[in-house]
């Protein structure tokens, strides 16, 4: 049995191949490990919004690929149950932003993380995601 950064690291390459969407985005995985996972994204010219501001639904999207990083990393397939986000700075045309997520809390099939997104030193959004494992 693999001890948990193999696993989380197996689970990640192999989720992380089959992710169009993220790969799409342009999203990159720059840590993985039993219960977190940091990944990053440029934003680019295609993802601002009319008022020159990266999308929300993007910010979001980056987060949600951290969080099922990080919620995938103990082996089951898990799945998003819900999520919140809270916006707190606007991001912009050719910011590198990083969402780190970390387990909050794993019972039984459920679980709780928390992701922070930043552009650099400023925090953008706090997202907080419940997952659920399948049987």
């Amino acid at each position: 049995m693999p001890d948990p950064q193999q696993q989380a690291q197996g689970a990640a390459r192999r989720m992380w191949d089959d992710d169009a969407a993220s790969a799409m985005l342009g999203m990159e995985v720059l840590h993985v490990g039993p219960g977190e996972a940091r990944v990053s994204m440029v934003v680019r010219d295609d993802m601002v919004n009319g008022h020159d501001l990266c999308h929300g639904g993007l910010i979001a999207s980056l987060a949600d690929s951290a969080f099922a990083l990080a919620c995938n990393s103990h082996g089951p397939v898990t799945v998003a149950a819900g999520f919140s986000v809270d916006f707190l700075e606007p991001a912009r045309l050719g910011q590198v932003l990083e969402a780190s997520a970390r387990e909050v809390v794993l019972r039984g099939r459920s679980g709780l993380y928390d992701v922070t997104v930043r552009a650099g030193d400023t925090v953008v959004a706090e997202f907080r995601g419940r997952s659920r494992s399948l049987r």
